[in-house]
C-alpha cells in the first residue's frame, strides 16, 4: 500500500510539474507574440508615415514647378523690351523670358554649333551667333535656331544665312545655353584672324549707328568650317574670342523658320509629371503597407481563431 501511494504521489507531482512547464511555455509564446505584434505595428506605422510624407513632398515640388511654369508664361506675355531698357536692366532674373527687340551686328565668323540637340525628336545642332548691340559695348549670344544633322558626315553642316550690316532681332531673354554630358573636348575650327576681325567689329558697333566697314564684309562661315561643340561656356568663350560678351544670359530668337533655321523651341522641361508619378508611387506603397498590416496582423489571426473555435 505504501509503495502504491508513493507512486501515485510521484505521478501527481510529475503532472503538476508538466502543467507548470506547459503554462510557462504558453506564457512565453504569448509574450513573444505580443512583442512581435508591437514591433510590426511600430514598423508599419513608421513606414506608412515616411512614404506618405515623401508623397506629400513630391506633390509640393510639383506645385512649386507649376508656379514656376505659370510665372514663365506670364513673363512671356509681358510687353516687349526695347534695347535701351534691356541695357539698363540690372536684375536679369526679373527680365528672364521676357520678349525683347535688339538692334546690332551679327558676328557670323564666331558662330557655334551645339551638337546633339533635338527638335521634334530629330537630332541636330543649335546654332548660336554673337550679336554686337548697336550703340553699346555689349555683345549677346543669340540662340538663332536649329538645323538638322547630316547623318553621313557629322561635320557637314547645312547652310545658314547670316545677314550683314545692322539688323533687328526679336526673341526672348533666356539663360545661357544648357549643358549636356560631355565626354570629349570641343571641336574648334574658327581661325584666330576671324576672331580678331569680329572683336574689332564688336568694338566698332559701339561708336557707330551704321554698319561699320569691318563688319559689312562679314559673311557666314563656309559649311563644316565652324566650331562644333557639345557645350558652350559663355565665360570661357568670352576669354577665347576677346568679345565683350554678356555671360549671365542669352537671347533665344523667335519667329517663323528663316535663314535656314527652325525655331520651334521646346518648352523648358520642369518634370512636373514626374513628380506626380513619384507621389503616386509613394502613396501606393503606403497604402500597400497598410493593407498588408491589416490583413496579416488583424484579419488573418481573427479568421484562424474563428476556425479553431468551430473546428
Amino acid at each position: 500500500m505504501l509503495s502504491g501511494d508513493l507512486d501515485r504521489s510521484a505521478d501527481t507531482r510529475g503532472q503538476k510539474t508538466g502543467h507548470a512547464a506547459v503554462n510557462r511555455s504558453g506564457e512565453e509564446w504569448k509574450g513573444a507574440r505580443r512583442a512581435r505584434f508591437w514591433v510590426i505595428t511600430v514598423a508599419a506605422i513608421l513606414t506608412m508615415a515616411a512614404t506618405a510624407s515623401l508623397g506629400r513632398w513630391q506633390l509640393s515640388r510639383a506645385a512649386q514647378k507649376e508656379a514656376m511654369q505659370a510665372e514663365s508664361e506670364a513673363q512671356s506675355q509681358r510687353p516687349e523690351l526695347d534695347q535701351q531698357t534691356f541695357l539698363s536692366t540690372d536684375k536679369v532674373a526679373d527680365a528672364m523670358l521676357r520678349p525683347v527687340r535688339l538692334r546690332g551686328l551679327w558676328l557670323g565668323t564666331q558662330t557655334v554649333y551645339l551638337d546633339n540637340r533635338q527638335m521634334h525628336g530629330v537630332p541636330g545642332f543649335y546654332v548660336l551667333t554673337p550679336f554686337a548691340l548697336e550703340g553699346s559695348n555689349e555683345t549677346v549670344m543669340v540662340q538663332r535656331g536649329w538645323i538638322q544633322r547630316n547623318f553621313e558626315n557629322r561635320t557637314q553642316l547645312q547652310p545658314v544665312q547670316t545677314p550683314a550690316g545692322l539688323v533687328e532681332v526679336v526673341g526672348r531673354i533666356a539663360p545661357p545655353p544648357s549643358h549636356l554630358m560631355e565626354l570629349g573636348k570641343a571641336v574648334v575650327a574658327a581661325a584666330p584672324a576671324a576672331a580678331a576681325s569680329d572683336a574689332s567689329a564688336a568694338s566698332s558697333a559701339t561708336s557707330s549707328t551704321t554698319a561699320p566697314a569691318s563688319a559689312t564684309g562679314a559673311k557666314a562661315v563656309p559649311e563644316g568650317s565652324s566650331a562644333i561643340r557639345q557645350n558652350l561656356d559663355l565665360e570661357a568663350f568670352r576669354v577665347e574670342t576677346g568679345l565683350p560678351l554678356r555671360t549671365d544670359l542669352s537671347l533665344q530668337q523667335s519667329g517663323a523658320a528663316s535663314e535656314g533655321l527652325q525655331r520651334d523651341w521646346p518648352a523648358p522641361a520642369l518634370g512636373i509629371e514626374r513628380h506626380y508619378g513619384y507621389a503616386f508611387q509613394w502613396f501606393a506603397l503606403s497604402a500597400l503597407v497598410a493593407f498588408l498590416y491589416v490583413w496579416f496582423q488583424l484579419i488573418a489571426p481573427w479568421r484562424k481563431a474563428g476556425r479553431a473555435r468551430h473546428g
